[in-house]
This record gives C-alpha cells, structure tokens and sequence, in this order.
C-alpha cells in the first residue's frame, strides 16, 4: 500500500465537482391544495424554498427560507423527493430537496407576511393551477412530490420526472 499523505491535497473532497442545491416544501390546505409563492424576481411561481447555503443543511436552508420569505417556523415533515436538474445555459446543473410541509392551519395561513422586495404574494392552488402557474419542469416535480406523499415514500427525479 502506498502512502499518498505527502502527495494528497489535505481534503481531497475540496477538489470535487460542486453543485447548486436548493430546498423547499410542500405545504397544504384543508382542500389538499399546494402552497404556492410569487416572487418578484422571476415570471413565474415558486414552491417556499431557495438556495442552501454553505455548510448549511437542505432542511436547515428550508427552515430559515420559511421564515425569511413567509414569516413561519412550523415543523418540517420527511423529505418528498431529490431531483437532479441537467446544465441550462443560464445555470448550473443542481440537486433540489423538496420537504413535506404538511396542512397549514387557519391560524399559520393568517399569519404569513411575505417580505414586499421578495414575494408579491401567495396562494393555494390546485393541480390545474400548479401547472398553470409553475414553469413546466417544477410543475412535474411538484406533481411527483404530490404523489410520493400520498405513497407515503420518497422519490428520486431527474429534471422532475420520477427514474426508477
């Protein structure tokens, strides 16, 4: 066996390829529809979530966007599915954690605040309205996500469609 420690960067992983990641959640109403956020700095809607910072966790980067974007610190249920998104030209290929929130009470609905620079809004919506609202690749994701929570599983995606 030969010994590389004089050769060998001192943390070889420092040397990996990086990816972009982002985190967000699934949140519901009584009429089991999803939570959806509008920003202000894209043309169209968002699942709550956003970029997960260095050494900071995918659920610990979905608990401090929550309470950055919606004003809310409500318990974040299991992971719904991983999805591997390919390079586009203006980005980065990245893996995306998207978390079961659960149902949202009437009282943590009333109490969201969106930050006004950030987020003109938010609302529940339906499946139709999800696809309507979603560009075409989050639209399958969450679709996905949907069905693994009413799997009860996990699932893995790659560029939102479920593989394997």
């Amino acid at each position: 066996m030969t010994d590389t420690s004089e050769t060998a960067p001192a943390d070889y992983t420092a040397t990996l390829p990086r990816k972009r990641m982002g985190a967000g959640v699934l949140f519901f109403d009584a009429g089991g529809r999803v939570l959806l956020v509008e920003p202000t700095y894209k043309p169209y809607w968002e699942v709550p979530g956003g970029a997960v910072e260095a050494d900071e966790s995918p659920r610990d980067a979905t608990i401090r966007e929550l309470k950055e974007e919606l004003g809310l610190s409500p318990p974040i249920g299991g992971l719904l599915a991983v999805d591997w998104v390919p390079p586009r030209p203006d980005r980065a290929e990245g893996l995306m954690m998207v978390f079961d929130g659960g149902l949202l009470s009437a009282e943590e609905v009333a109490a969201i605040s969106v930050p006004a620079d950030e987020l003109r809004g938010f609302a529940f919506c339906t499946a139709e309205e999800v696809r309507q609202r979603l560009s075409p690749l989050l639209a399958r994701r969450v679709a996905a996500c949907v069905a693994a929570r009413t799997a009860g599983q996990t699932v893995y995606l790659e560029n939102g469609a479920p593989v394997g």
